[in-house]
């Protein structure tokens, strides 16, 4: 087991080398490669550079260039006349480069970032949460009455629990039976994934996959685009027994948009705003869909802002810093030239580096579900952005240590989580710092 997922990527890897013309289309679709500069007029060689690294070798500086900057927009793949999927392409080359590593180095690259992870995740979800509402996320294993869905929150998206919790609040009152999964405990495999240590990243995959299908569950709506783009790009397509597991992985707006026809008539209440959407285009059929949901708000006047369309989360733009930033700026700029009360965001990522920016604009930044609450008479208090919003450590800590002390964390350890995780997370500063 502890090598099948090696083996299943590098068959499909040869499927790649074998079937790439080296056509340049999918470099030339590209939109990182535009933001990033390089040279548009070379793409059959920086196509032969990506080849020659899933090969293993070391590929030409902009080859290199283009894997490291990828930021998963998928506009390549539509974009490939061989059907060939060039994000799973560039997601593979840089883990070849990657591989070049000890083995051993590669393993600690993995504990050491899953463990950074896990951290953050555990100590802001705490600090946020009470034992009882955090034992709602638990994953409590497969029941005797088989789910209509299970529900895989992911692990990050655990930074922002409000989130999570509205989503539990809607099916309910949309009266989907449903399970939660997801947390550390039950990860993609990414983060071992991307430092190359294979082993660990189809192991941990498997398992949670495994328990995708022992729920029983038709289907397994997924929060997070990068556990989506994980498991549904490269494990699941390599692995037998997913074609036997009975469940589909869906994205959880595609998913929650396709039962408009049981969510419309309890979105009763008028929210009378005009609104604006933070897109990405990474995952196909998002962006429509939260478009869709947000138009059936009763009250609510949708409008289109002009806005750079890169990446699939604001997360995945970390190596070109100066674009990220220029995202935000022009994102913010467009929601007050077009008179929006509220910029709306679909992801936990970009909604942690955006919400403290509600601070020095003229409209409120939320997650797009709480407007769907706010129709349906649920609300969420977002304490990961009244927390932000202080923008003073000390201020955080005081306000944080009942749930400090009821959850017997460290003191010293919240302090460096809040730093770090929260007030540390932000790409385009504040005015006036």
């Amino acid at each position: 087991m502890s090598h099948a997922f090696a083996e299943a990527l590098a068959a499909r890897v040869q499927a790649v080398l074998d079937g790439c013309t080296r056509c340049g289309r999918c470099f030339e679709a590209c939109p990182t490669q535009k933001a990033a500069s390089l040279k548009v007029g070379e793409a059959a060689g920086v196509l032969e550079g990506v080849l020659a690294m899933l090969r293993g070798g070391e590929g030409p500086s902009e080859s290199q260039r283009w894997a490291q900057v990828c930021s998963g927009s998928g506009q390549c793949i539509p974009a490939c006349p061989e059907g060939i999927n060039p994000r799973f392409m560039l997601a593979v080359a840089r883990v070849r480069r990657q591989q070049r590593l000890d083995a051993g180095e590669r393993h600690r690259h993995g504990v050491d970032g899953f463990a950074r992870m896990g951290r953050g995740v555990r100590v802001l979800s705490q600090l946020q949460l009470s034992p009882e509402q955090l034992f709602r996320l638990r994953y409590r294993g497969p029941s005797d009455e088989v789910p209509e869905l299970l529900f895989y929150t992911g692990c990050n998206v655990l930074r922002t629990p409000h989130i999570v919790l509205l989503a539990m609040d809607i099916f309910e009152a949309m009266g989907i039976r449903y399970e939660v999964i997801g947390g550390p405990g039950n990860c993609c495999g990414v983060i071992q994934f991307r430092a190359g240590d294979l082993a660990s990243s189809g192991r941990i995959a498997y398992r949670t996959t495994d328990r995708f299908a022992q729920s029983g569950a038709a289907t397994v709506a997924a929060w997070c685009p990068t556990c989506t783009i994980q498991l549904g790009e490269q494990v699941l397509p390599g692995r037998a027994e997913a074609d036997k597991a009975g469940y589909a992985l869906e994205a959880f707006v595609i998913y929650l948009a396709s039962r408009l026809d049981r969510l419309r008539p309890l979105m009763t209440r008028p929210v009378n705003k005009r609104v604006g959407l933070h897109e990405h285009p990474g995952l196909a059929g998002v962006t429509e869909s939260a478009i869709r949901i947000l138009r059936a708000i009763p009250g609510l006047e949708y409008v289109e802002l002009e806005q750079p369309q890169l990446g699939y989360m604001c997360n995945t733009l970390a190596p070109l810093p100066d674009v990220k930033r220029d995202l935000h700026q022009r994102l913010l700029d467009a929601a007050v030239e077009a008179g929006v009360d509220t910029l709306a965001g679909v992801y936990h990522a970009c909604h942690r580096e955006l919400c403290s920016h509600e601070r020095d604009w003229p409209f409120e930044v939320v997650n797009f579900l709480e407007l769907v609450g706010e129709s349906m008479g649920l609300s969420r208090e977002d304490r990961f952005k009244r927390l932000k919003l202080l923008q003073d450590a000390d201020a955080i800590m005081a306000d944080v240590m009942d749930l400090a002390q009821t959850h017997g964390l460290d003191l010293d350890e919240v302090r460096a989580v809040v730093t770090r995780d929260m007030l540390g997370e932000q790409p385009l500063p504040l005015r006036g710092g």
